[in-house]
């Protein structure tokens, strides 16, 4: 049986992310195959149905609610994850409300007004933007896309909000990239399987030919790789 990934996240091939991302899909390993799951569909609330978690880029999701149940399963449960973008901006909300303990968490792109804004404009927005993304020595994202300085692309226009790193990372959230205007590029969990999250969006390039990103082709090993230890 393949191992089976769920590209959580509501289809559009008006975005070139989107059309992005389904070249990268071709290049994935054998054994390994990936599904869009509409998050306001059944499937998006049972991701028991799959070995890993893709949370892809376009918010505001049509269920944003789906969207976080899903990334609380995959934490609880050890299943490989890794969201990029919006997924990255998801799953931040995620762990703030499991581990940090802040339960009003919220996207300013959802909630401006109510609780506490984890999720918050950057800067200056980085739509259709590249920006120079370094890794931190010693984390798992270091470790798949190397330490030296890289151009990641972005469609984008919220990251984490400074005022709550900090108390991510006391809650165990391990930063592991940044990048001028963005900030916070990439959060990790060093104890869990594999729960990566980049701003920048690794997809970008296939459709030019560029070969599966690093980051993406390591989320696929460890994917597999639990397929296999069953």
């Amino acid at each position: 049986m393949p191992a089976r990934i769920a590209l959580l996240g509501d289809r559009n091939l008006d975005y070139v992310t989107h059309r992005e991302l389904e070249a990268a899909v071709t290049q994935l390993p054998d054994g390994v195959e990936a599904t869009w799951v509409g998050t306001d569909t059944a499937a998006a609330r049972a991701p028991q149905a799959f070995d890993g978690l893709w949370v892809c880029p376009g918010t505001p999701y049509r269920d944003g609610g789906a969207v976080d149940a899903a990334i609380g399963w995959a934490l609880a449960s050890g299943t490989p994850l890794l969201g990029t973008c919006g997924g990255f901006q998801a799953t931040v909300i995620a762990l703030a409300k499991r581990l940090a303990g802040i339960a009003d968490a919220v996207h300013a792109e959802d909630e401006p007004d109510a609780g506490s804004v984890v999720v918050a404009p950057l800067a200056c927005s980085l739509v259709g933007e590249r920006r120079t993304v370094t890794c931190v020595p010693g984390t798992r994202l270091a470790a798949l896309c190397g330490t030296a300085p890289f151009t990641g692309f972005h469609w984008c226009g919220y990251g984490l909000a400074d005022a709550f790193v900090a108390q991510l990372e006391a809650a165990g959230v391990v930063v592991s990239a940044h990048a001028p205007d963005a900030g916070v590029e990439g959060i990790e969990l060093p104890d869990h399987p594999f729960l990566v999250a980049t701003l920048f969006q690794p997809q970008v390039g296939a459709l030019a030919g560029a070969p599966l990103h690093p980051l993406i082709a390591g989320f696929c090993d460890v994917v597999a790789g639990a397929v296999v230890r069953r």
